[in-house]
């Protein structure tokens, strides 16, 4: 990871190194007991850990748009709420847009300011997130 950084153009490595440092903080991705978990190889990581990795690592290009496939899939629920919180002050800060596709309704539903329900590649309901419940939504995802 940090050869990856360290490799990219455009910004000087001390730059890129402690942007790439916050990121992992934000994300909850620095062991108190070891440091970063940069320092390990991606295999030694947990599946929580991997994927907040990803994510961090997708945050490191300064994108306008992070797009999240299924980013709670195989991840342990106490790991789930940590990267909801971190999707959600994201959003929040205002300065790109979030395309979340996922499976998990609740967690989908405390993340949406809009939702949109795909069925064998049709659109089939749209709307605002704070709606989901009244609009059946939980319903159409069922498996």
């Amino acid at each position: 990871m940090v050869n990856y950084l360290a490799n990219r153009p455009g910004l000087p490595d001390e730059t890129e190194l402690r942007i790439f440092h916050f990121q992992a903080q934000a994300l909850g991705i620095e062991d108190a007991g070891h440091g970063c978990f940069l320092a390990h190889g991606g295999g030694d990581l947990s599946g929580g850990q991997q994927q907040q990795l990803a994510i961090a690592r997708a945050l490191a290009g300064g994108p306008k748009l992070l797009i999240l496939d299924e980013p709670t899939e195989g991840i342990q629920p106490s790991i789930i709420k940590d990267i909801g919180r971190v999707i959600r002050m994201l959003a929040d800060r205002g300065d790109m847009a979030i395309l979340l596709v996922e499976q998990y309704y609740d967690f989908a539903e405390a993340l949406a300011d809009d939702y949109l329900v795909m069925e064998r590649g049709e659109v089939i309901a749209s709307g605002l997130g704070q709606n989901m419940q009244a609009d059946g939504v939980r319903r159409m995802v069922a498996i």
